[in-house]
């Protein structure tokens, strides 16, 4: 059975509690802290910075996963380095040179990621397998959460645990969008093993119920 992780997004967090949010969400079983950045410039919202992402540092020691929807990356990569962040994914669409971006996340110490939106080719991957250490394939278009998973993504990710089993490395691969307990399982027998739920563990009272419930459909897979 593959290594399942299960990635809270603090995008559906109570950010005036948000110290106590992620202490409680790792308490219910959380492996990582998912962190969602966008810039309303390569997506229609505004989130959180480094200094958000610094201020959370403390309270977990399970890895923080951000999720740069920005434009350009390079220039913000070094501060999420510096503010404690483990993974750094971006989209090949933001940079102007992929291969240096992923270099730049890896030379500070930080594991690096692409993002994939529903409807972006993945020939990015061709180029690049050796300097990854994680996939997002986004379920939804991003900007905002509580979006409805695109069943279309499920081929997506079947062809990239193809891409990944064939070249040998020990890449993650992440789904983030309208993943719920209802279609947890779907994504993991797709060959996702990382899994992002913003408003499915947030919008409920009780997160370790939540977090039990899709370790439950996990194990069925």
């Amino acid at each position: 059975m593959p290594n399942y992780r299960i990635a809270p997004s603090i995008l559906s967090a109570d950010f005036a509690r948000l110290g106590e949010e992620v202490r409680n969400v790792v308490a219910a079983g959380a492996d990582i802290i998912h962190f969602d950045v966008m810039d309303n410039h390569y997506v229609p919202n505004l989130t959180v910075g480094p200094l958000v992402c610094q201020a959370i540092r403390p309270h977990v020691e399970v890895p923080i996963d951000v999720h740069l929807m920005v434009k350009p990356v390079d220039r913000i990569i070094p501060d999420f380095a510096k503010a404690g962040a483990n993974i750094i994914t971006f989209h090949p669409e933001a940079s102007e040179h992929i291969d240096r971006s992923l270099q730049l996340i890896r030379d500070q110490g930080c594991k690096a990621g692409l993002v994939f939106n529903p409807a972006t080719p993945l020939h990015y991957l061709d180029h690049v397998m050796d300097k990854l250490d994680i996939i997002l394939l986004m379920s939804v278009n991003p900007g905002f959460g509580g979006q409805s998973f695109i069943p279309h993504t499920l081929k997506k990710i079947a062809a990239v645990r193809r891409m990944i089993d064939e070249s040998g490395r020990n890449i993650m691969l992440e789904v983030d969008g309208g993943i719920k307990t209802e279609n947890i399982a779907e994504a993991a027998r797709a060959g996702a093993d990382t899994f992002v739920a913003g408003s499915a563990i947030f919008g409920k009272p009780d997160y370790k119920g939540v977090i039990d419930a899709m370790r439950k459909e996990l194990a069925s897979v």
